[in-house]
């Protein structure tokens, strides 16, 4: 698990190696999650949370970019009067960025997230939290807006859609609302 998480972090941003500096922009973005988990028949709220890493942006054109993002992001659920689904993930989205101008664009992708805690933390405080079983690997689909305040300061906001199942029986999926503000330097 180590090995190919530090493989994956290669990969995202040892990329910039092959490509003049003048076409990447590093960054940080940090912004809300309003997460849920999908499937079942359990009426599950929104559990709001936090997405925090960095970004390396490679443009191939004026109008057409690919950038990966290492995210640390804390995804679930909260179910009313009982508890609260915590899955925290090392998430590594891949986004194809088309710019309709040089501040607005629209955002498509792949993520691949690494689960690294997961935890049950129930509203009685006497029982003790618990382990979700929680698949360790999630791929999802990113749909997304970004927006260039300045051109160093930007605003995103994206929704994933799980595709895998986060738990069986019942098929149980991520689905992640995020609005983020970043920085490129």
């Amino acid at each position: 698990m180590k090995k190919l998480l530090l493989l994956s972090a290669f990969v995202v941003f040892g990329l910039s190696t092959s490509i003049k500096a003048q076409n990447v922009d590093f960054g940080l973005k940090t912004g809300l999650n309003i997460a849920n988990l999908t499937g079942g028949d359990v009426d599950k709220n929104n559990l709001y949370s936090f997405h925090i890493g960095g970004l390396a942006e490679f443009k191939l054109s004026d109008t057409f970019a690919l950038q990966p993002e290492l995210l640390y992001t804390r995804q679930g659920s909260e179910v009313e009067n009982s508890m609260k689904v915590k899955l925290d993930y090392l998430a590594i989205p891949v986004m194809a960025k088309y710019y309709l101008t040089d501040k607005f664009s629209l955002e498509a992708g792949p993520q691949f997230s690494f689960l690294i805690d997961d935890k049950a933390e129930f509203d009685d405080s006497a029982l003790p939290d618990a382990e979700t079983d929680a698949s360790s690997f999630d791929f999802g689909l990113n749909i997304g807006l970004g927006y260039a305040i300045t051109p160093n300061i930007f605003t995103q906001a994206r929704y994933n859609y799980g595709i895998t199942t986060v738990a069986e029986n019942p098929d149980i999926k991520n689905s992640v609302f995020q609005i983020s503000l970043g920085y490129k330097f």
